[in-house]
């Protein structure tokens, strides 16, 4: 049994001096001084806080490997690294790539599920977010457009049988051929998300009244928010069943527009992912993304024409910056980085907070410059 003492970050969105119990990988108990035995583990946490482990609904890869590799070798590296930046629960995301390509990498995560999914210290990978290839050839960013096609629900289907039913999260534009009918049909199977898209404000709002409840990425790779036609954006902000996703790395939107759509969408609803690729966690240089060449200096991945590549950037550090550099509170940050994605993904019953019966997942950060002094995954130390 181990005990936890600190600032702790609980259900209700608030800070609260008190003990978490960790026992068999659970929470099995939250309160003051509460009783421990000859056994008991206390890790000290009083200059801390402690808060629940982030979950990254949107990553693509990190160290060197890409969730497209579609080996368990990949899967795990990937698990294992976000463990240690304090992401604890993830859902690895494909790119546009033909039907036996995403059949394979489905596999793989379907067999990393059922044989290593609890390994010690590594973060929980709880399905598959399925970006392409059901987007537009007109706002493709980094994916490949040899194999951009029209919503197909009998492919979907097929590849998320193979993933063991854990496609979490399916991307499609709705302008395109087919889409509305897909929404009708896949809505029953996973959370659909406007993506990668041309649509319009009124074939935005008749994707989401059909069942589409997600938008990835907003600003990125979709029509602009503007008075005379409000897109995407303004279809997603005035339906609150409608969860949107947003990069906050420093590159992808300006600061001011995070803090804007933080106020707009409120910590109720938006979602901080980190979209990084392979090159995170890694030095500058030379890189790939969906078979595609990318440079990656600093924070920024690009193409080779200059197109914007997914993120460097860890979904923590995404968080710190935009609560350093865009103005979004600590609690509320928090909420949009554990939380709300283990909402949207059907998994908040096991994860995305501090509550007793869900997964002793925590990310102890130093209050002096919230910095991470230690991650615990289901009960156990990471890197220790």
């Amino acid at each position: 049994m181990k005990i936890i003492n600190g600032s702790v970050f609980l259900e209700d969105g608030k800070f609260d001096e008190v003990d978490v119990v960790c026992k068999d990988g659970l929470i099995s108990d939250i309160g003051q001084d509460v009783a421990s035995s000859s056994d008991t583990e206390i890790f000290d946490a009083s200059d801390c806080y402690v808060i629940p482990g982030l979950c990254d609904i949107h990553l693509h890869g990190c160290m060197s490997f890409d969730a497209c590799d579609g080996t368990k070798e990949a899967l795990a590296a990937m698990a294992k690294y976000e463990a240690s930046v304090g992401v604890t629960s993830i859902l690895p995301t494909t790119m546009t790539y033909p039907e036996e390509t995403l059949t394979t990498i489905a596999k793989a995560v379907a067999d990393y599920r059922k044989y290593d999914n609890d390994t010690e210290g590594f973060a929980t990978i709880h399905g598959i977010n399925m970006e392409g290839p059901f987007i537009s050839p007109e706002k493709k960013g980094a994916q490949n457009p040899k194999y951009i096609q029209n919503p197909d629900y009998d492919m979907f289907h097929r590849i998320n049988v193979a993933s063991g039913n854990s496609v979490r999260l399916c991307d499609i534009a709705p302008e395109t051929e087919g889409a509305m009918e897909f929404i009708d049909k896949a809505k029953k199977e996973t959370r659909i998300s406007l993506a990668h898209t041309t649509a319009d404000y009124d074939t935005c709002k008749e994707a989401f009244m059909r069942g589409a409840k997600h938008l990835t990425h907003l600003f990125n790779a979709m029509p602009a928010f503007t008075h005379r036609a409000p897109g995407p954006i303004g279809a997603a902000a005035e339906n609150e069943n409608v969860t949107p996703e947003l990069i906050c790395d420093g590159v992808h939107v300006y600061p001011a527009a995070v803090n804007m759509m933080y106020k707009v969408f409120s910590a109720d609803r938006l979602i901080m992912i980190s979209d990084s690729m392979r090159a995170t966690g890694l030095p500058d240089g030379e890189y790939e993304l969906g078979g595609q060449p990318v440079t990656v200096k600093g924070r920024l991945a690009t193409l080779h024409d200059g197109t914007i590549a997914g993120s460097a950037t860890n979904l923590f550090d995404c968080m710190m910056t935009a609560v350093k550099e865009m103005n979004i509170p600590l609690a509320d940050a928090i909420l949009c980085a554990s939380r709300n994605p283990a909402k949207a993904i059907g998994v908040y019953n096991t994860v995305g907070s501090i509550t007793i019966g869900k997964q002793a997942d925590f990310v102890i950060i130093n209050k002096s410059d919230l910095s991470i002094k230690k991650v615990i995954v289901r009960g156990k130390y990471v890197n220790s």
